[in-house]
Formats: C-alpha cells, sequence, structure tokens
C-alpha cells in the first residue's frame, strides 16, 4: 500500500484535504468556544443503558 504525499495528489484532492482540515478546525474551535452543558441529577457511574441497566432501586428508568 503506497502513501501519497501532498505533491503527488491531484490538485481537486489537494483542495478537498484543504476543505478537510478548515472544518475540522472550525468544528473544533466551536465545540471548544461551546462546550457540552453538564448533566445535573444524572445518574452516577456509567451510561445505564451501556450495560442494560434499565432499573434503579427497582424503579422502570423510561429514557
Amino acid at each position: 500500500m503506497t502513501t501519497q504525499t501532498g505533491e503527488d495528489l491531484p490538485p481537486a484532492a489537494r483542495r478537498a484535504l484543504a476543505e478537510a482540515e478548515e472544518r475540522r478546525a472550525s468544528r473544533l474551535a466551536q465545540a471548544a468556544a461551546h462546550p457540552a452543558p453538564v448533566e445535573l441529577g444524572g445518574r452516577d457511574g456509567p451510561e445505564p443503558v451501556r450495560y442494560g441497566d434499565w432499573e434503579k432501586s427497582g424503579l422502570a428508568i423510561d429514557f
């Protein structure tokens, strides 16, 4: 498997890579400027859905 360097790529591919890098940088900057809100009153520990745990203290949890 050969990997092409920037000089080996056609101009359209170089433009596509540059656009993708711009979108990635924009998305990272936006994520840094607007962090996800902190969940208040949520479950302690790992996400219950991940382990199939649908109840807490015998009470069913409806997502």
